[in-house]
């Protein structure tokens, strides 16, 4: 009989939920990684390893993976990090030692947070990839054993002008090709939306159309606020964004992009999207009052879905709390792939809820958790 498994980061662990495909009853593991920061969790479908990113507030950040269903756990040798400072944008460090700009120029950045580990394609055998902060990406070719950067993003001519948001400059977001290897989307929190079609040689922006309420020139070529990005693998040229100004649609592998949330939502302004594993068109967001006041609109948890790519919204309330003030974060939403997919949101106070009929009804999957940083779900024999 498969089995759902649902990874759950927490400000103070992570845990693993698992169910049939029912999905009636849920058992919750004990908690991983106490005295962690997890930010994310996830399961290989191509070898059930599962890889979890994490910071300790004595040892820092790192990565680490198991192959039994977490109950062992392994760290990687080589964690992510940086060897040297980025060219584009070399740290000068403190007042003191801009003194000696020969001595500042040695001082590498230190990688503070792993924010997503997304494992590669199906060809790609051991092959993993992990957004970090400061903004950079990583490849493991060994399972998660030890990461190497790329140089090309990290020495980008455009990181000068990057800026932190308030969750810092984070690359947040890795949408790989479902079939080519060479092409590749990642997302920053301020940079905007990346692009390479060579492997990772060259990156270009992709945010045409994309707004920047809070820079002078409102529609800049990149600098953008990116929140999260998905795609659908049946549909690699369509992309749906949520952004700090606006919810999108590209059509075009994120040449250019389309505001499908103008005059049909309720708030510009969210963190997590998740895209239908069986409906492209089919698309779930969570809006918030405004980027000044970061909870669910008008005291209510609201969650709107699109079935026709974003051309009209409606609101799903039905199970969900009444009268609250929830935050979910970017990477707090996810699906199943069972044959009618589970919805999944995690809240920054510890509840996660779940729908089995897309969205028409939901209900309380775990509560009195810890503030949920991420979900992912998957299905396995």
């Amino acid at each position: 009989m498969k089995k759902v498994l649902l990874f759950a980061g927490t400000r103070k662990g992570g845990l693993i939920f698992t169910s049939d495909e029912s999905r009636r009853q849920w058992d919750a593991s004990d908690l991983h990684f106490k005295a962690w920061k997890m930010m994310h969790m996830v399961m290989d479908p191509r070898d059930r390893r599962i890889h979890a990113s994490g910071i300790h507030e004595a040892f820092g950040p790192s990565t680490h993976y198991s192959d039994d269903f977490g109950e062992t756990w392994t760290q990687s040798e080589q964690p992510p990090k940086f060897d040297r400072p980025s060219a584009a944008h070399r740290p000068i460090g403190t007042p003191e030692e801009a003194r000696d700009p020969d001595e500042a120029l040695q001082k590498a950045e230190e990688v503070l947070k792993v924010w997503k580990i997304e494992p590669g394609q199906e060809a790609e055998k051991g092959t993993l990839y992990a957004g970090v902060e400061p903004a950079a990406l990583f490849k493991s070719t060994d399972r998660g054993r030890s990461w190497q950067i790329n140089q090309s993003l990290y020495d980008h001519p455009h990181r000068a002008n990057w800026f932190p948001g308030a969750g810092g400059l984070c690359l947040h977001t890795i949408v790989p090709h479902p079939t080519d290897p060479d092409q590749m989307w990642v997302a920053i929190s301020t940079g905007g939306c990346y692009y390479t079609s060579d492997g990772g040689v060259t990156w270009n922006p992709r945010n045409k159309n994309v707004r920047a309420d809070f820079l002078p020139e409102k529609l800049p070529e990149y600098g953008q606020c990116v929140h999260k990005i998905v795609m659908h693998p049946e549909f690699p040229q369509r992309l749906y964004q949520q952004n700090h100004c606006g919810m999108y649609r590209s059509d075009d592998g994120g040449e250019s992009w389309i505001d499908i949330g103008e005059g049909k939502l309720p708030s510009r302004f969210g963190f997590p999207i998740v895209v239908h594993p069986h409906e492209p068109d089919t698309i779930f967001l969570v809006p918030e009052e405004s980027d000044q006041f970061r909870v669910s609109l008008d005291n209510k948890f609201v969650v709107w879905r699109s079935r026709n790519a974003g051309e009209s919204w409606e609101p799903m309330t039905k199970g969900l709390p009444e009268r609250a003030y929830l935050v979910v974060l970017r990477d707090a939403m996810t699906t199943d792939n069972c044959d009618d997919a589970g919805i999944y949101i995690g809240t920054s106070t510890g509840q996660i809820f779940f729908s089995k009929d897309a969205g028409d009804n939901w209900e309380l999957l775990a509560d009195y958790l810890p503030p949920i940083s991420s979900l992912e779900a998957i299905v396995v024999d």
